[in-house]
């Protein structure tokens, strides 16, 4: 079809950001730092290089996930440890914050529940913001590298990549089978990965991770929480995923306990407040 004479008049109208934020409830991140000050680790557990570890964290801890031995990034899912079925709701917390989320940004928790499952408290990574290409770090468009779209694309039976990574940890974590564990598992929070959308083709693309070993993501529990974290088989991501070819490192996680009182009068964030009536 050939190009309207007002092309250019549509494409100049200006956006208007679908979910404006400012209205959303702000954490205290005084109140949380000043608790992690006094903070004891309480457990650690290592996510070995092409593989995922499950970790519990209990609402008003904190955890880390910290590169220990080279760049590498990981991917994140949690539930809600006490109901699997309230899990990270990553299109919701991208439509919240947008496409990366860093220091004072959430993790949100699906419908119908849809409250804050983590709140980023610290980000050393905070620096890189956006660069030239549109590119920047902790993303939540990415799904997670997976055995599906692999087979779809290159005929493979990768078995290493982040999604069946995930499952195999929940499926231990759990004691259920592979086919029980795999419904489970949910879009990611994509822990140091730097990504973006090409400006000419809109295709998600990945560059080398900025991550280097000490480099963490830390977060406060708003609720009692199942994690799983998964060393993505791409490593740093500058090359390719779903592959044996990459270098790997492991990534740490750390949960710290606040000394009893420390939080004051906090108490988790309420599931939504929607009646659900649904105009029935």
């Amino acid at each position: 079809m050939p190009e309207p004479t007002d092309a250019d008049v549509r494409r100049a109208v200006a956006p208007v950001v679908c979910y404006p934020n400012d209205t959303l409830p702000v954490p205290d991140l005084d109140l949380y730092r000043a608790a992690r000050e006094g903070a004891e680790k309480v457990s650690e557990v290592i996510a070995p290089p092409r593989e995922a570890a499950c970790f519990r964290v209990a609402a008003g801890q904190f955890f880390r996930i910290t590169s220990v031995e080279g760049p590498q990034v990981g991917d994140l899912n949690l539930w809600n440890a006490n109901d699997l079925g309230e899990r990270f709701y990553s299109g919701k917390s991208r439509a919240l914050h947008g496409t990366h989320l860093t220091t004072g940004e959430r993790m949100w928790s699906s419908f119908p529940y849809l409250r804050p499952m983590a709140t980023i408290v610290e980000d050393t990574l905070g620096w890189y913001g956006i660069d030239e290409f549109g590119g920047s770090v902790h993303d939540v468009i990415g799904t997670r590298c997976d055995p599906y779209t692999g087979n779809l694309l290159a005929g493979s039976q990768y078995h290493h990549c982040c999604h069946s990574n995930l499952i195999r940890a929940v499926a231990d974590e759990l004691e259920v089978s592979l086919e029980e564990a795999e419904p489970l598992v949910h879009d990611v929070l994509n822990v140091f990965m730097c990504t973006g959308f090409t400006r000419d083709t809109g295709q998600y693309f990945m560059k080398a991770s900025p991550v280097r070993p000490g480099d963490y993501l830390e977060f406060f529990a708003e609720i009692d929480l199942l994690g799983a974290l998964s060393a993505c088989p791409g490593g740093d991501c500058s090359a390719q995923h779903s592959s044996d070819a990459a270098a790997c490192y492991p990534l740490k996680v750390e949960v710290f306990a606040p000394a009893e009182g420390a939080l004051g009068d906090w108490v988790s964030p309420p599931v939504n407040g929607y009646d659900r009536t649904h105009g029935r």
